[in-house]
């Protein structure tokens, strides 16, 4: 009789509302200690480049040849790219339930 209660077991585990009871809600989760580090490096790593192409802008000033021109465009979008990276990490950051 062991072996038929085995199989019924088995059988009621292999449900889907038993699967759905036993998985877990990644929603509902809240973040690992590694992804909270993660999103702090990335958020900082982001600064850092921000401050790095406001400083490249700043000392290049009024371009005065073709290749500071094309130096001070490159910087500016490289500035603008990292600016949406940055907002964009700062909203999948701060969803309801996570803290940043």
């Amino acid at each position: 009789m062991s072996d038929q209660t085995g199989a019924a077991e088995q059988k009621m585990s292999e449900t889907p509302a038993v699967k759905a009871a036993l998985a877990p809600n990644i929603a509902e989760r809240p973040d690992t200690r590694e992804e909270i580090i993660q999103r702090r490096l990335l958020m900082i790593q982001l600064q850092s480049d921000l401050a790095y192409f406001q400083a490249r802008l700043g000392l290049i000033g009024e371009p005065k040849t073709t290749n500071q021109e094309a130096q001070r465009r490159t910087f500016k979008l490289l500035h603008q790219a990292v600016g949406q990276q940055m907002i964009k990490a700062r909203k999948s950051g701060s969803a309801p339930g996570k803290g940043g």
